[in-house]
Formats: structure tokens, sequence, C-alpha cells
């Protein structure tokens, strides 16, 4: 778009009362304005905008469907914070668990410092890529193990053992799927009972995941730009149909979670935040029952 057909942005600046005087013109209900005000102080008229959009009749207008309240707004904003959180649980046990199976079988085979080795990774720009983050990683890294390893030994880089432990979910990702050879990702992906290609998937698909987390976006009814790819033998679990929501994450991450915690009361926590806040599980890609 060119300078010619941009207009000039003009809405004005509203105060508390303003803005819940905006809301309440197009519909919105209010039982206690002065904890809206709190609300809207601390969290922000255009963050909440995020969470009120399901409830508007006409978005051109911006009017509410009828007994449209700000409580319940309030209610799916703070369900989807508490998603977010057991979710980033969720996600820091499936990256410990991976960053494990990834140093303990590539070393296995291949030594203390296969991360090193350029002959095992494919294509040669995206393990050079890959590998001077992690080097990056480590020459800001602090903690103690690093500046033993500097002090004693004359490699660039601790033993994948070690070096794991400055991976982000991300670098994780990226490694994984930089393996070279097949059978080098299937022996990690076998610990998950997932093709090599499936856990390729996932953690991409998980990044993508953590980085809405830890930015505090909304994500219980997002549409993600990356949708996993479904195991075949595990297909009847999956919502087919609508491939970008989060009801397949949740299937994914609960077969990891059975296998790396098998425990766990990750799933009974999900269903439960969502019983708390009565969320309409359709939004996020729940199949019919």
């Amino acid at each position: 778009m060119n300078d010619s057909s941009k207009i000039t942005f003009s809405k004005p600046f509203l105060t508390i009362s303003q803005q819940i005087a905006q809301l309440k013109s197009r519909g919105m209900l209010f039982d206690n304005e002065e904890k809206a005000a709190h609300y809207l102080e601390n969290l922000n008229y255009y963050r909440l905008s995020g969470y009120w959009l399901i409830f508007e009749k006409d978005h051109a207008t911006h009017e509410f469907k009828e007994g449209t309240t700000f409580t319940r707004v309030i209610d799916h904003y703070v369900f989807d914070r508490e998603l977010r959180l057991l979710m980033l649980d969720a996600i820091e046990r499936i990256e410990v668990s991976v960053r494990s199976r990834l140093a303990y079988e590539l070393s296995q085979k291949y030594g203390s410092h296969p991360h090193l080795n350029c002959d095992i990774f494919h294509p040669i720009t995206a393990y050079t890529k890959t590998l001077t983050k992690l080097k990056s990683e480590i020459d800001r890294g602090k903690e103690p193990f690093l500046k033993h390893f500097k002090d004693k030994y004359r490699e660039d880089l601790p033993p994948l053992w070690a070096s794991v432990e400055l991976m982000s979910l991300g670098q994780v990702s990226n490694w994984f799927s930089c393996i070279k050879h097949r059978q080098d990702r299937q022996l990690i992906a076998k610990h998950y009972d997932l093709d090599e290609t499936i856990l390729v998937s996932f953690l991409h698909h998980l990044t993508i995941i953590r980085n809405i987390c830890a930015h505090h976006g909304v994500l219980w009814n997002k549409t993600l730009t990356v949708e996993l790819k479904i195991p075949k033998k595990y297909e009847s679990n999956y919502n087919t149909v609508q491939r970008k929501k989060l009801y397949n994450t949740f299937v994914m991450t609960e077969h990891l979670l059975s296998i790396i915690s098998p425990t766990n009361s990750w799933s009974q926590k999900l269903l439960e935040l969502i019983s708390k806040y009565e969320i309409d599980t359709s939004m996020m890609g729940y199949k019919d029952v």
C-alpha cells in the first residue's frame, strides 16, 4: 500500500471513565464500574479488546451481543493467562526431556561433541547458523560449569550433554531438524512413540506456542500459523478439520507428557480450567462429541 492511500490516525485518547462509557454505548454491561476501571487501568483497553471480539455482533460498529458483560470478558482474559502458564509448564517438561534425549543419543553414537561435527548435520547453512547461535549463548553464559570448561579444556564448546542446558526450545527444534540422517532422528523420536517427522513438526509448532505464551499474547482461540503434523496411528484422537487450533496441540502435549511424566495431572488441570471459566471449547478446535 502506497502512502497516498493511507489515512491519518484520528482516534482520540480516552480516559478510563470514557473507555467504560464507550463500551456501555456499544452494549456492554457492567455490574461494578469501579472494579472494571481497576482492570482497565492495569490491563490496557487495547489488550482487553482481544478478548471481547468474540462478543461483538458487528465488528464494523463494535456493537456487542445482547447480555455481554465485562465480567465475562475478564473471565476469558484470566482463563487465557492461566492457560498460558499451564502450557509453559508442559513446554518446560517437554523441552528438558527432548534436550536430554538429543544429547544422550547423539553423544552415545558420535562421542562427546557431535554438535561440532558438521558431517552429521544438514543443510550446512542451517547447521552453521544454529551452531553460531549456540556459541553466542554459551559466550554470554555465566553458569559455573561454563567457566570451569573454558578454564580447563581446549574445545570451543562444552560436551553436548552440557551444551544442551543453554539451548532454548527454538534451538532444540533447530538442532533436531538439522540432524542429517533420519535414523538418528528416529533414535530420539522413538522414545516418544512418534515418527521423527512428527517430532520435527511438533517441536517447531511448540516453539511458536511458547513464544506466544512468553510474550503474553492471546492464545486460547488463536488460529495458529503452523499446524502440527498428525501421527497416522493416532489420527482419530485429533481434529483433522481444524488443524490450526489448540485442540491438536493439547492432544500432542498430553501424549508426550504421558511418556515423560506418567503420573502427571496436566490434562486434568486443563479440563478443570476450562470448566472453571465455562469456556466454549469449539473455539479451540475441540471436536463435537
